[in-house]
């Protein structure tokens, strides 16, 4: 299993949208859609990170396909997760 950030999304953009565009590179197992609002409520950045069972061959071709692609209104920025520091503790206990 990877997990994958992916940036530059329109504030559109929903989970099954995302699940859509990513299953035919592998199984999409969680997708956790986050958008930033500014002080007025105004949202500014949507990024989402993607747990997806996929093979490296696959990984490579999605990056190719889809890393810097407009979509929906966005240009995708997509890249392996930085771990958690939740996910990191849990794996230290």
């Amino acid at each position: 299993m990877r997990r994958l950030y992916v940036g530059g999304l329109n504030h559109t953009v929903t989970q099954k949208d995302l699940k859509d565009r990513f299953e035919k590179f592998g199984e999409v197992l969680d997708v956790e859609l986050r958008t930033r609002k500014d002080e007025e409520g105004i949202p500014y950045k949507t990024f989402a990170y993607i747990n997806i069972n996929i093979s490296e061959a696959d990984l490579k071709k999605c990056m190719t396909v889809l890393n810097k692609s407009k979509w929906k209104g966005g240009t995708l920025q997509i890249e392996a997760a930085k771990e958690s520091f939740l996910h990191r503790f849990i794996f230290i206990f």
